[in-house]
């Protein structure tokens, strides 16, 4: 069945709104007070800052390397429980420190809300 581009474009508008009420919903529930609190327990805060970089990016460059992409949450949550090899802004590599806490809903807030930044 053929539609006119009119209801094609009303289509791709509502779709693009879903998308966007989804992406908000996820991030939406965030305890910021207890994501931030959490970073600083887990010294975090010594190299990322929440909006410039420091040794490391900032958690809204890494917002935004990782909007929209759908494996964004599994990748940051492999940074931060697995202690990988990471690359510094400098150009040498650390093993990325652990968070301090192996609560899997404290972990996914505190990813949430580096991907809400």
């Amino acid at each position: 069945m053929k539609f006119p581009i009119s209801q094609k474009l009303i289509n791709l508008s509502t779709l693009g709104l879903l998308m966007a009420s989804l992406t908000t919903a996820s991030y939406g529930a965030v305890d910021a007070d207890a994501a931030t609190s959490l970073a600083k327990k887990s010294d975090c805060l010594k190299c990322h800052a929440v909006d410039k970089d420091k040794k490391a990016a900032s958690f809204k460059s890494i917002a935004e390397k990782w909007k929209g992409k759908a494996d964004a949450q599994a990748k940051l949550t492999d940074s931060i429980t697995k202690a990988p090899k990471v690359k510094m802004k400098d150009g040498t590599e650390e093993t990325h420190k652990v968070i301090a806490s192996q609560d899997a809903n404290d972990i996914k807030n505190v990813v949430d809300w580096i991907l809400s930044r």
